[in-house]
């Protein structure tokens, strides 16, 4: 008995939504209690609700995996922490959309676009009541402390932290060149941008998806430079504030490519789950 509960214990353990879970309901929690978003406490009950009921409705239809709720949940919280709206209509559309994406938009049984930027992009197209504000976190170092320490524990367990770390280097080097070295600027200017917590956020959760990143590393790093290099470019000549939300849902569209190209192994969020391992078309 002991050793059926220990098994059971590991193997859900094992699963690093987890962790993603954790820590992105504790930045939520951070923005309740400390960023005066309690006014929004309702569109986020409405996000939730709506991301769960389609995740089982889509799970009920195709794979009957119900524990997938873990990866709604993350994709809720995702829209929770970088949408901003109106109106619970937008939210829940957003939250529908996000959740509908990873069944219904499908290649080589890998979901194209990250959930919770495909619901984002959604709204932003098909409403005039949805955006992102960069700005709503502020900078701190105590959030690049907060965030990157939480962001660093998940990944590791995910397997995407060169995701992570190319991305910041890529897009904090041609930052740093261009502010500090060509322009003469003080560190701390570079420092500033570079402790955006939208910035940090979109770093270390939404662009290590493992569902839809690249599987072999060395193109996760080609994937992730060219995103790291656009984003420079769009922020600091062409001034797009919000060009990371849009960079990504482009930057997907190359995702089957690179995973043609070099092949390796497609992740599998729970690896000591064995009926997982063995359907390679689980949704999650």
């Amino acid at each position: 008995m002991y050793s059926k509960i220990s098994a059971h214990f590991n193997k859900e353990t094992a699963d690093p939504r987890y962790f993603q879970i954790l820590y992105l309901g504790s930045f939520l929690f951070y923005g309740l209690c400390f960023l005066g978003w309690d006014g929004d406490a309702i569109k986020y009950i409405a996000i939730f609700a709506s991301a769960i009921v389609t995740q089982m409705v889509f799970s009920y239809f195709t794979t009957k995996q119900y524990s997938s709720v873990k990866s709604a949940l993350i994709t809720s919280l995702g829209l929770s922490l970088l949408l901003k709206t109106g109106t619970i209509e937008t939210a829940i559309l957003a939250s529908v959309f996000a959740i509908s994406s990873k069944f219904l938009i499908r290649v080589n049984h890998k979901h194209l676009f990250n959930p919770a930027n495909f619901g984002i992009v959604a709204a932003i197209l098909l409403t005039n009541d949805a955006w992102v504000s960069p700005g709503q976190w502020g900078s701190s170092v105590l959030l690049w402390f907060i965030v990157g320490a939480g962001g660093l524990m998940m990944i590791l367990k995910v397997g995407r932290i060169d995701t992570s770390i190319t991305f910041l280097l890529v897009f904090g080097a041609l930052l740093f060149i261009r502010h500090v070295i060509y322009l003469g600027w003080e560190p701390q200017v570079w420092l500033h941008k570079m402790s955006n917590g939208t910035l940090l956020l979109y770093a270390f959760f939404m662009i290590t998806d493992p569902m839809t990143t690249p599987n072999h590393i060395k193109a996760r790093i080609l994937w992730s430079s060219l995103l790291g290099g656009a984003l420079f470019v769009l922020s600091t000549f062409f001034y797009v504030q919000t060009a990371a939300i849009w960079l990504l849902f482009g930057v997907s569209l190359l995702t089957p490519i690179f995973d043609k190209l070099l092949i390796a192994t497609k992740y599998q969020w729970n690896n000591l789950t064995a009926s997982t391992i063995n359907n390679p078309n689980q949704t999650t």
